[in-house]
């Protein structure tokens, strides 16, 4: 079965066909990030408009490459939920809009969601049950997959992402936006034993807190200014990088141990830092366990892990009609519409 699939939940609007779930038969991404760079960040008024210009195009180029029509396609998936919900509107109302005029199925597919299947199109032999931590932008999840399509939450963010964290970060530090890619860069030519960071605690053992990490790098920067000294950015990008990723990985390795998991996963955006694969890649090998994580270019924001996830979603009888809407927020285990 192939699906068309759209994703506009921030600043990229994609689309993708995706053949049964795990072929990637064209995907094409439009992104906005040299314009958001401006103002430091995503504007969302800004996102929605360019969403507005680019999501026939890209349709269309998606379509193209995969040497087929809109008739073609089996299903029009569309990611639904959480994001920008002006963003999320443009692609909810399109993927609305085709599939009634094509009398095909709609098949609403949550953001985070999408992330984890986006393992499945790298890596063919994955099926559940495994744990997987998603981190991104705009998410930090410790995620118990049951099924395709059944989840379980045990531990998230209870403030920043950790992917906020390290923009913030990296605007304090002089980089341009998105800074989880310079922080990365700077991180090997810096010395990760410089600077003491802190390691915030949780009521859950399992949640994440970032804020108090972004705020001590915020204030470490101030200090040594007021102090007529420079700060070693190279350094601090290895002592921050470090601090998260042993955050991250310590907190999901324990997760995977209470739980029994020896098969593991992890996805979104942050999940191309090199970082965080080398110590989830030295923890997994610690604990024996087998670390699934999508190729680089399927860790950010892209049409093709929706129409992945969308797959699944339909079969099993998850579709929606024209009233179908967009939200902000929407819990990752209890997904309505």
């Amino acid at each position: 079965m192939d699906i068309l699939a759209i994703e506009s939940s921030c600043d990229e609007t994609a689309a993708a066909v995706i053949r049964d779930g795990r072929e990637i038969i064209s995907s094409v991404v439009a992104t906005q990030i040299e314009e958001h760079r401006l103002y430091g960040g995503v504007v969302p008024e800004i996102a929605s408009r360019r969403h507005c210009e680019s999501i026939c195009g890209v349709v269309s180029e998606a379509l193209e490459k995969a040497k087929m029509t809109v008739k073609d396609v089996g299903a029009v998936a569309v990611s639904f939920a959480p994001g920008l919900v002006g963003a999320l509107l443009v692609g909810v109302n399109f993927a609305k809009g085709l599939a009634f005029s094509l009398g095909k199925p709609l098949v609403p597919v949550h953001h985070i969601r999408g992330h984890i299947a986006a393992n499945y199109l790298t890596h063919r032999g994955l099926e559940p049950p495994y744990m997987c931590l998603v981190v991104s932008g705009s998410h930090s999840h410790i995620v118990k997959v049951k099924s395709y399509t059944e989840f379980e939450t045990l531990g998230k963010t209870i403030d920043d992402a950790a992917g906020e964290a390290f923009d913030k970060a990296a605007r304090a530090m002089g980089f341009h936006y998105p800074g989880g890619v310079f922080i990365d860069r700077a991180s090997k030519l810096g010395d990760s034993a410089l600077y003491k960071l802190p390691k915030p605690h949780t009521k859950n053992p399992y949640d994440f807190s970032f804020s108090g990490l972004k705020t001590a790098v915020l204030n470490l920067i101030h200090n040594t200014e007021q102090r007529g000294e420079k700060t070693d950015i190279n350094s601090l990008s290895a002592c921050f990088q470090k601090t998260v990723c042993e955050m991250l990985t310590e907190k999901f390795i324990a997760a995977a141990v209470e739980n029994n998991c020896k098969t593991i996963a992890v996805a979104g955006g942050v999940a191309a830092n090199s970082g965080l694969r080398a110590a989830l890649e030295t923890a997994a090998k610690m604990h024996n366990m087998e670390l699934f994580a999508p190729s680089l270019s399927l860790c950010g924001d892209n049409a093709a892990m929706i129409g992945c996830q969308g797959y699944y979603e339909y079969l099993a009888g998850n579709v929606a009609d024209t009233n179908l809407n967009a939200y902000a927020t929407m819990s990752l285990d209890e997904v309505k519409f």
